[in-house]
């Protein structure tokens, strides 16, 4: 039998250990994603870990480290495309993105403990379980500052809802009440929400935006008959 002629049981036992820093490695960092409920939880983060491990280690035996390092970048590649699988978007949210982050960490992980080198896989298992503990009080404690949004560049939408009848009536009295405010607009469209209704969105980009004056704005557009209702919204550019 090849498997017989091919045998040997010190590399065996190589890779018996550098599959296991990676099951025991993985394990760890999947513990903490399970516990929060994430969508890659503990057996897909100790799976990432072990299959990378294993090709990585089948090619450090087969033809060394050149070809560990070929299918190194090919494991970089193809957890690219797994992580993309956990990130999804919610209107102007995105979610995901640390869970496929941590699946990145957890490849790496992997390929360190099928390279052999367990001491940098326990250097980087760690980082990564840090990243996702140890900063989620900084992260919290930062989101609690009051944004100043002058300081920042952001895109302010104004959205008006009316009767089609009275479009361009309402668009020319958007249009006047804005730049009566100073504020000129960047770009205005018209989304048809029925038969008989259609949406306007004036978009304004500008770092001097005063809330209040918006408000006051907005609350002139919403008291005019032909219009069902008037708001705005922000989102930060940068």
């Amino acid at each position: 039998m090849r498997f017989i002629q091919t045998f040997e049981l010190l590399p065996f036992l190589d890779t018996v250990v550098s599959l296991s820093a990676a099951f025991v490695l993985g394990m760890l960092i999947g513990a903490e994603r399970q516990y929060r409920q994430r969508t890659a939880g503990l057996r897909t983060t100790v799976l990432v870990a072990l299959g990378a491990a294993a090709f990585v280690d089948l090619a450090m035996r087969l033809e060394g480290t050149a070809g560990a390092i070929r299918v190194i970048a090919y494991v970089v590649s193809g957890i690219g495309f797994l992580g993309a699988g956990v990130i999804m978007k919610e209107g102007m949210n995105v979610r995901g993105l640390n869970t496929a982050a941590t699946l990145w960490g957890s490849a790496a992980v992997g390929a360190c403990a099928g390279a052999d080198m367990i001491a940098e896989a326990a250097l980087v298992a760690t980082f990564v379980i840090f990243g996702n503990t140890l900063l989620r009080p900084l992260v919290n404690a930062i989101n609690r500052i009051p944004l100043d949004e002058r300081a920042l560049e952001a895109t302010y939408e104004v959205v008006v809802t009316t009767r089609a009848e009275a479009l361009a009536d309402i668009r020319d009295t958007l249009v006047e009440y804005l730049e009566a405010a100073q504020y000129p607009l960047s770009d205005i469209t018209t989304i048809e929400r029925g038969e008989d209704t259609v949406e306007i969105v004036a978009k304004l980009i500008s770092t001097a935006i005063d809330r209040k004056e918006l408000d006051h704005v907005v609350d002139k557009l919403g008291r005019l008959p032909a219009v069902s209702h008037a708001t705005w919204e922000s989102s930060t550019a940068d």
